[in-house]
Order: C-alpha cells, then structure tokens, then sequence
C-alpha cells in the first residue's frame, strides 16, 4: 500500500477519515469560541488561553485512569459514543449565564475523554490498514488535521464576528454530532481488541508495560519531548512579531505538511530509521537562529526548515507500532497522544516564562537548544531493535524492561 488511492479503496478508511476530520473541525472552533467567550467575561489572557489548550494537559488525567478502554471496547460504539459526549459537552458550554467555572468543569471532563478518544481512533486506523500501511495513513491523518485546523481557525474567526461565540459553540455541537453519525453508519461493529473491563489499575500496568521496555520508553522521550518544546517556541511567535505571526504560523504549517507528505508517501522504507534522529534534530535547530533576532525573511526560512522536522513523528509513530503488540495498539497510541498533548502545554509555559524573564527571541533560541540536547541524550536508545514480524510481543527482556 503505498498511495493514497490506495488508503481510500481501504473498508472503512474513507469512514475513519471523515469521522476524524470533522471531529477536528468541531474542535477547532469550538475552541476559538469558547476562548473568545471566557475572554469576554474575564478579560484575562491566561483563562482564554486555557479555555483553547486547557484540554490538552487534562489528558494527562485520562492517560493515567481511561486508556485501558482504548482497546477494551467496541471501537465503532466508543467512537460513536465519545464524540455524542463532545458535543453535548459543547452544547452546555453554550448555556446562556454559565460561569466561568462551570465552563471549565466542562472543559476538564472533554479534555479527560479526550485521551481515551485518541487511543481509540489511532488504534483501529491501526487495525484497518495493513502493517506497511500505517505510516502513509497516518501522515494523511496528520495532513488533514493541519489543512482542518488553518481553515477552522479562520471559519472559526468569521463566525465569531457574525453570529456570536454563544452560537459558534453550538454550530460545534453539531458538527460533533455530524461526525458521531458517520462513526456510526460508516464503521462496521468490531470486537474489543483485549478482553476484560476497563479499569483503572489495567491503565496503570498497561502503562507500565508500555514504559517497561526501553526500545519503546526511548520511541515514547522522542515523541513526546522534542516535539513539546518546539511547540513551546512556536507559542512565542505573537511576541516574537505580532505584524508577521500568522505568516510564521502558516509557513510553520505549510513545512509540516510538506514533511508528512514526504515522510508517509516518498521515503523508501530502508531510509525511515536512519532519517530519525536527522529529523529531530532539524525539528530544533534552525531555531538556534532566532538567538541574533533575524529579520522576518530569515525567520521565515528557518520556521520552514524546521517545521519539515515534525515529520520524525511519524516515523517514531511507526516504530511505536512495531514494538507493541496488538492488543495494546490503541493504548500505545492514546499514551502517545496525551503524552505529546501534555508536553506541548508545558513547551508552551515554560518557554512563555523564559521569554518573560530575557526576551522571545532568546526564549525561542534557548527552548531550540534544550530540545537539541534532549534528541542527542536519547539519540544511543533510538538505535533500529528487531522485532520480528514487529507485530507480536516484545522478547521477556524487553518486556521486562531488562
């Protein structure tokens, strides 16, 4: 399987794949909205910034109590089931007079099903496509969620401005319920991948499972660290240059585009793990460079080669899948997505106080050079492991953590 003709002629792909992308519609301006609407009422930047990414590190709650379900459950009735709440949970969001902290009562709730939502969509796009499938799949996903969120953003600003934030949340709401319905009718019913109930305590073994072996805990430090410290770079762009940001953001997302395409469609499968650790370290840095405050067209370039970077993720993701067994696919996917989620939030503190204390140039530049230094430290466990057919467990010692 190697176009995206190909991807589509898949059962249930084409289902997935819209069920997923008008999820990230919803989410997108329903999140502009909800942050428009908790600025109106407060006035405080860092409540509007945590009514659009708040949900982000709630995942973290999720990762650590619901992930055992991501496998555990039908997953066309948890998919289906899931988005019904995230629209209800945005309708009430709507409610005329609900204060502040009901709102993020809300949010906090969303953001925890959010983790198990992931787990549960990147497990059964792993279980639809065939194993050398997986990458290209996953770097259409990738692209639409980019190609989503810059047209959400800006559908999302308009309706704002011409109906109400009020109203925009319950256009989410029913796109939410759009998606609900073409999971669904266009999923097919199909058994759990693991047996036995979700629970707490088999998130945190599984969890623990997941960490145990160190070919799979050095995929996951790659995944998650880089990647979240460079989003806290971007995160400085407005204070960067607030004339020129949106230009950053969408050569940003144009670089990141360009990769996936690049990564999931072109590269033969023999060049994927020596490419890697080149990958993460161009994710970082030509950020170095904004340490002598460059002009706007050199800022420009760099942004673009360094975004290029994020394409590493796909690459890890596929060997994530390589190291884990089936019947915890969708949990070792969901941990990556909450894990990642809940590092980009701390990238984006953590550079918002550097930058607080010197400068946003010499934030970026500093927040560069740590996520250079954290790629070179995992660098020696990122080294190619054999994993046999790469779709069953792990040998004891791997698993074991030995």
């Amino acid at each position: 399987m190697c176009t995206y003709q190909e991807l589509f002629r898949t059962p249930e792909f084409t289902p997935l794949f819209l069920a997923s992308s008008a999820q990230t519609a919803a989410q997108t301006i329903s999140g502009l909205a909800l942050g428009t609407l908790v600025f109106g009422q407060t006035g405080s930047p860092l409540l509007s910034s945590l009514a659009m990414f708040g949900p982000a590190l709630a995942q973290v709650i999720g990762a650590t109590t619901l992930l055992s379900g991501a496998d555990r459950l039908p997953p066309r009735a948890a998919m289906t089931g899931l988005t019904l709440l995230f629209g209800l949970g945005t309708a009430v969001q709507a409610v005329p007079g609900l204060p502040v902290w009901a709102l993020f009562l809300v949010l906090l709730c969303l953001g925890v099903l959010g983790s198990l939502s992931g787990g549960v969509r990147y497990g059964l796009l792993n279980e639809i496509l065939a194993r050398e499938g997986y990458l290209l799949g996953r770097s259409l996903f990738n692209m639409s969620v980019g190609i989503i969120q810059i047209c959400g953003f800006a559908v999302g600003g308009i309706l704002v401005s011409t109906l109400s934030p009020r109203a925009t949340l319950l256009l989410g709401a029913a796109v939410y319920l759009l998606a609900a319905m073409v999971s669904r009718f266009g999923l097919t019913r199909r058994p759990p991948r693991a047996v036995g109930r979700p629970s707490i305590a088999d998130t945190w073994r599984n969890n623990a499972r997941l960490w145990s072996a160190p070919p799979r805990r050095y995929v996951y430090l790659a995944l998650w660290v880089p990647n979240g410290l460079i989003v806290g770079v971007e995160s400085l762009y407005i204070p960067y240059n607030p004339q020129y940001a949106g230009l950053l953001f969408a050569v940003g997302a144009l670089g990141m585009l360009a990769g996936d395409t690049i990564a999931g469609r072109f590269l033969p499968p023999r060049l994927r793990e020596r490419l890697v650790v080149p990958l993460c370290l161009l994710l970082a840095a030509p950020y170095l460079v904004f340490a002598i405050n460059p002009a706007i067209p050199i800022a420009v370039v760099a942004v673009l080669l360094a975004t290029l970077g994020y394409s590493a993720s796909l690459l890890l993701q596929d060997r994530l899948m390589a190291l884990t067994p089936d019947e915890l696919s969708g949990h070792a996917l969901g941990l990556h997505t909450s894990g990642i989620l809940a590092l980009q939030g701390l990238g984006a503190a953590l550079a918002g106080a550097l930058a607080e204390a010197t400068s946003p140039a010499t934030g970026m530049a500093a927040i560069a050079a740590l996520s250079l230094a954290v790629t070179l430290a995992v660098i020696p466990g990122l080294r190619p492991h054999r994993t046999g057919s790469g779709k069953g467990p792990l040998p004891a010692a791997a698993e074991d953590g030995a």
